[in-house]
């Protein structure tokens, strides 16, 4: 008999076949007559256990403790440890995808950063449409805010793709510090080291092998893979581009961010952005001139800018 409530119905049992009285059933079975007599007051959990499976229904790959971050930001005044039990008496538990660890040491952490573009991580993502061409994204990030700036789609992204973009989000979000990049083709090559050397930017490279290294935007590939191309099946280009950008944007404007105490990129961007000055291109931007560094290259200015650009 360990438990109290194991203890009332032995309590119960005492009383009912051997016509003991409360008082004697609690004092054989150890139970204090107050705990013996207490009645429950919590409130029912069928509502709230509705409105968490809707939640998981809705995100499939969110766990409790982003379940628990919605919640909350509803309104609910609700217990994480309550979410956790019900959340997996309700056999919603996230089903994570291991893979066998073959290294034996950690790599070098990554240098800190310590307010928005001071780096941005790049990095593409290989997937199929249903016709079976091969889709590609490029993903750009802030390591700072988390916040995705670009998931460019295409089925190919040469160099001077590459390049447009990066124009358009220096004229939407100012000119970072660095680019954290691993040594793919696209990333080598000169066209890219012209536009860094031309806006001052440095390229960081990872060592060959070592995604590692570049760790903030492969997390991001990470929930994007798990959350959005496992969930989705893309039938055409344009149906990718608009569903792939509905999820980046949620990504920043909806979905709580761990490493940012649950807040979500785009809360904790534009707070760190307030208490930073504002870059040369921002204040440009501000003032409606068009900086040098932002004008398009004649090839990337032909056709259509889905970044606002024109």
């Amino acid at each position: 008999m360990v438990t109290v409530s194991v203890r009332r119905e032995v309590v119960e049992f005492f009383q009912s076949r051997h016509k003991l009285s409360e008082r004697a059933a609690c004092a054989l079975v150890g139970l204090h007559r107050s705990t013996c007599q207490y009645e429950s007051i919590r409130e029912d959990d069928g509502d709230l256990i509705a409105r968490i499976r809707e939640l998981a229904c809705d995100r499939p790959r969110y766990g409790y403790r982003r379940i628990h971050a919605l919640l909350r930001r509803e309104g609910r005044v609700v217990n994480r440890k309550l979410v956790y039990r019900l959340y997996k008496a309700a056999g919603l538990a996230v089903r994570r995808r291991s893979r066998r660890k073959l290294r034996v040491t950690r790599p070098l952490p990554l240098a800190p950063v310590w307010r928005p573009n001071e780096r941005w991580a790049m990095d593409f993502v290989h997937d199929y449409l249903a016709d079976g061409r091969r889709l590609r994204t490029l993903n750009i990030i802030d390591a700072y805010t988390k916040e995705c700036h670009a998931i460019e789609v295409d089925t190919s992204l040469p160099a001077q793709r590459v390049i447009r973009v990066l124009d358009a989000l220096v004229w939407k979000h100012g000119v970072p510090e660095s680019l954290r990049i691993d040594n793919g083709p696209e990333f080598i090559s000169a066209a890219l080291d012209a536009w860094a050397a031309a806006h001052g930017v440095k390229l960081d490279f990872i060592q060959p092998g070592k995604p590692t290294q570049n760790a903030h935007v492969e997390s991001f590939n990470g929930r994007f893979r798990d959350e959005c191309l496992a969930q989705a099946h893309f039938p055409t280009l344009a149906r990718a581009r608009a569903e792939i950008e509905i999820w980046r944007v949620d990504y920043n404007c909806e979905r709580p961010h761990s490493a940012l105490d649950y807040r979500t990129p785009k809360a904790f961007g534009d707070l760190a952005r307030s208490n930073v000055p504002p870059s040369a291109v921002a204040a440009a931007a501000k003032f409606g001139e068009r900086p040098q560094s932002a004008t398009l290259t004649s090839e990337s200015s032909r056709g259509e800018d889905r970044y606002g650009v024109n």
